[in-house]
């Protein structure tokens, strides 16, 4: 089928060989020997009088018509896929479907194992597929390669629909034995402590820093970086060090570390998660069904412990 000359298979070619940034892991994503990708690129670069992808160094870069065309094109084929692959009906307990989340370790603790615990009880043969965080998420909604994230309704796009899940706060983690658990634990202490820190996988600032600095001007010392949030809480035990941690998580993993929660000596801000789909996707029936699940899943969590009003104290 062609559309204004072009021969529309060529768009799935065109997504692949722009994703990828190689022919021969392009024809490998759509199942193409690397002589008809190489085809493909050439007659794409007939049509669209332009080069699209460049040698550079030791790897390929797309142009800079090549960039405009990535989103667009990527767009139209996820409108596509939703449109065609819709179903009018979904039961989990017929269904083998696989769901991709973007998830964090954080909530892959403290909301998944009860969502899929509720799966369960109902009979679902759906299969599950837990991803790693990535710096802009949404990128990976709209290139089709996630069904759903699960984030802070902070760093949702503004151009997809998200339902928030459940709240938190933070708390500070120290080893029990630490002087840090002695005491009340004031600014000074808790600026002059060092502190375990986790690292987003783009390498950025950690976020709580960024919000540290943003709302109060202030910055902290960061003797070890870790990649996930549990880590953090275990990295603390034998130290001196201190973690700043999400309440949910951390009580949880109270009853099996040797570690003291205590108030964060400053006002702070209450985490919301949220997921998020796209936006071509909301009617969805297997994801109704998956955001139904997770709803209940957070319902099922309660309220945040530690809520102003009820003091944190050393857990010993």
């Amino acid at each position: 089928m062609r559309f204004k000359k072009l021969d529309l298979n060529l768009l799935v070619a065109l997504d692949a060989l722009l994703t990828e940034k190689n022919v021969t892991r392009a024809g490998e994503r759509v199942f193409l020997s690397q002589s008809t990708m190489s085809n493909a690129l050439s007659r794409l670069r007939q049509y669209f009088d332009d080069d699209l992808l460049v040698q550079v160094g030791g790897r390929m870069e797309l142009t800079p018509r090549a960039e405009l065309l990535h989103e667009a094109v990527r767009d139209v084929l996820v409108r596509i896929d939703t449109t065609v692959a819709a179903r009018p009906a979904f039961d989990p307990t017929e269904s083998e479907r696989e769901f991709t989340l973007f998830v964090s370790d954080y909530s892959m603790e403290v909301l998944i194992p009860g969502m899929l615990a509720l799966a369960h009880q109902r009979g679902s043969r759906v299969r599950f597929n837990f991803k790693q965080q990535v710096g802009q998420p949404h990128r990976s909604l709209e290139r089709g390669e996630a069904d759903l994230l699960i984030i802070p309704s902070n760093f949702c796009s503004p151009d997809h629909p998200l339902d928030p899940l459940f709240d938190d706060r933070f708390v500070c983690v120290v080893w029990q034995d630490s002087p840090l658990a002695q005491g009340t634990l004031t600014m000074e202490r808790y600026l002059q402590a060092r502190h375990v820190a986790m690292v987003p996988a783009d390498g950025g600032l950690p976020v709580f820093d960024t919000w540290l600095a943003n709302d109060h001007g202030l910055s902290r010392e960061i003797g070890i970086t870790t990649y996930n949030f549990s880590a953090m809480l275990h990295l603390v035990v034998g130290t001196d060090l201190i973690a700043t941690s999400h309440a949910r998580l951390a009580h949880l993993l109270r009853g099996t570390l040797p570690i003291a929660l205590l108030p964060v000596p400053l006002s702070m801000k209450k985490l919301q998660q949220s997921m998020q789909w796209h936006k071509y996707r909301s009617r969805d029936p297997g994801l109704i069904w998956l955001r139904d699940l997770l709803r209940e899943a957070a319902a099922g969590m309660g309220p945040c412990p530690g809520e102003p009003g009820s003091p944190l104290t050393p857990i010993r």
